[in-house]
């Protein structure tokens, strides 16, 4: 007999007391969560989006640290383990704060087959290995081996590049040659694509046992979203683009940000209040669907009006989550990567009095500085700095050429500069020992630090003296992607652009341009890799390690592929003790990494010691 249950249970936001459980149903019903260890009990109704069926059921009055077996009931059946499913038992672990933080990280993932047909084209999902790997090792171990959460950094469903699976799906629904052809044209084609990316086995397993954290990037809606005005102007001509927006943002509602939320923030959001208002005097299932729409429809006209970014606290770490696609300001001259609310919620979360700093942000905050220029100095061009032909011009290569991360909205990139380089100073309480971006979106992996992160603007040295400077390390950690690779000839053109001509050009262009010199200074310090990859960033009291890993498939085993490190990375983070009173020889010590690096260079696996 067919499950009801068509996706889930995913464990979405847990803390000391609480968990969320998300499900999709193929019916109205109750969904009660189970607890094995003292058989307690928790429930919600479903609720509908365009005949399609959700519950989240919040979890709470847990004991921080503690662990325990669960299970789904539906309408008095349970559902979830499902009969004869051979991944071991899901489990929910609540947050213990004196414990160091573990998180996984990534970014673009595509859902084709994984077979040696797809295997070859897209590569091996380093997700979906990681999952089978993990549930290996909970036999051995329990949950003792997971992160804490895992944070998915934009693109879980591509829109806009679809499978053959979709395709075959949206060509029972209407034809190709109709707009939008094969991209995603409302609610029900998102809900299929979303079961498509999440319904896999061992995925699905690893996401009802380890905590996720969602933003969305370009893809998740359409290649180059908000990239200016320009393009929001052509969209918008469109036959097809209202319907995609407000299905797109509806869909991410559901399926990915509702889950964000902890029991507070859900309590205070307009759509989770209207649907327990509704919930409280109904007899049957509630619909959301003309609510939700409503609300897609007014978020992407006045982005203003609701916020996607969050931020959460993980023992003695904080990690800030921003929204780098939907509050952008496109106008010319006035151009934000955050409109003013978000760049004020952002400065107010910038704060020390943690041990570690993490900003989510989907785009990498530091581009290879050459390109971080190039980026800048179109930016210019599109502002008018060599007149109107060559604004137009420039508009069409920032489409075309995806010029649209942090260096494109120049001002946004100083400002936020400003806020970490305060929080460095001591200016926002204590300063942590480390402030990491960590992020995605460009498809391939790397490391690289702020070389002087206490300035605020280009050539100052403001701040404490010397030797009362603090010894925080400003970083950044990319992981991209978990599975859509770039083809080979585009990695040698990246690398050209990224270590050749892009660093004397970009900074040329930008000076050119009249552009100031960018705040900080900063350098790659390992990689790029190209494989697809998932990365886990461990702490501990004086070091903080960072590895990324994919799958393999050996002797032909295309269902058994095996997790594989791809780099690791161990760091020096001061003690609390030494964190304050380092000397600028300290200082410049602290760039290197210290310890053992394993990575791959040439195609082939290589250890050392850490390097400058």
């Amino acid at each position: 007999m067919t499950s009801p249950l068509l996706l889930g249970p995913v464990l979405r936001h847990v803390d000391e007391t609480s968990a969320a459980i998300w499900v999709e149903t193929a019916r109205a019903g109750t969904v009660v969560v189970r607890l094995d260890a003292d058989g307690r009990e928790w429930s919600a109704p479903t609720f509908a989006v365009h005949e399609h069926h959700f519950a989240l059921v919040e979890v709470t009055g847990l004991a921080p640290g503690t662990h325990s077996a669960y299970e789904v009931v539906f309408d008095g059946t349970p559902v979830w383990p499902a009969p004869h499913d051979p991944t071991p038992p899901s489990s929910l672990r609540t947050l213990d704060r004196s414990q160091a933080s573990r998180i996984a990280f990534g970014s673009c993932r595509t859902s084709v087959p994984h077979d040696a047909e797809h295997h070859r084209t897209h590569g091996v999902d380093a997700l979906r290995t990681f999952g089978m790997d993990a549930a290996g090792q909970k036999v051995r171990d329990g949950l003792a081996h997971l992160p804490d959460l895992v944070l998915l950094l934009g693109d879980q469903v591509y829109a806009d590049e679809t499978s053959d699976e979709m395709r075959e799906f949206i060509e029972s629904r209407r034809s190709l040659d109709e707009p939008p052809g094969p991209e995603l044209r409302d609610f029900e084609e998102y809900a299929h694509l979303y079961l498509i990316a999440w319904s896999d086995p061992w995925l699905r397993w690893l996401l009802s046992c380890l905590p996720s954290l969602m933003i969305f990037d370009d893809h998740d809606v359409r290649d180059d979203w908000n990239t200016s005005a320009q393009w929001r102007v052509d969209m918008e001509a469109t036959s097809w683009w209202h319907g995609r927006i407000v299905a797109a943002l509806a869909s991410y509602w559901v399926y990915q940000h509702l889950g964000n939320l902890s029991v507070d923030e859900r309590a205070q959001d307009e759509i989770w209040r209207e649907l327990q208002r509704r919930q409280a005097g109904a007899s049957g299932e509630v619909d959301l669907t003309e609510v939700l729409d409503a609300f897609a429809e007014r978020v992407d006209q006045e982005p203003d009006t609701y916020r996607w970014s969050y931020a959460r606290d993980l023992g003695d770490a904080r990690l800030v989550v921003i929204d780098s696609r939907a509050a952008r300001v496109l106008e010319p001259g006035q151009r934000s990567m955050l409109d003013g609310p978000e760049m004020d919620w952002l400065d107010q979360q910038l704060r020390g009095d943690c041990r570690h700093l993490f900003i989510g942000t989907s785009l990498p905050f530091l581009l290879p500085p050459g390109l971080h220029h190039v980026e800048a100095w179109n930016e210019a061009m599109v502002d008018g700095a060599w007149g109107r032909a060559v604004a137009r011009l420039g508009e069409r290569l920032r489409v075309e050429v995806d010029l649209e991360h942090w260096g494109a909205f120049n001002e946004s990139f100083r400002q936020v500069c400003r806020m970490v380089a305060e929080v460095v100073r001591g200016e926002r309480g204590t300063p942590p020992a480390s402030i990491v971006f960590l992020s995605g979106d460009v498809h391939h992996s790397y490391m690289s630090e702020v070389e002087d992160p206490w300035r605020s603007e280009a050539g100052s040295d403001v701040g404490r003296p010397e030797q009362e400077r603090t010894g925080t390390r400003v970083m950044q950690f990319v992981c991209s992607p978990i599975r859509n690779p770039l083809p080979r000839a585009m990695r040698t053109v990246l690398a050209l652009l990224t270590h050749g001509v892009a660093s004397p050009v970009g900074a040329l262009a930008a000076r050119s341009a009249r552009v100031p010199d960018a705040p900080w200074s900063w350098r790659n310090l390992a990689g790029p890799w190209y494989d697809n990859n998932l990365a886990v960033l461990q702490l501990t009291d004086d070091q903080m390690e960072v590895s990324w890993s994919t799958g393999e498939v050996h002797d032909g085993q295309h269902d058994q592929p095996r997790l594989e490190q791809v780099a690791r990375i161990d760091l020096d983070v001061p003690p609390p003790e030494q964190e304050h009173h380092i000397a600028r020889t300290a200082l410049r010590r602290r760039h290197r990494l210290r310890g053992r690096f394993t990575g791959r260079r040439g195609g082939r696996r290589v250890r050392g010691a850490g390097a400058d």
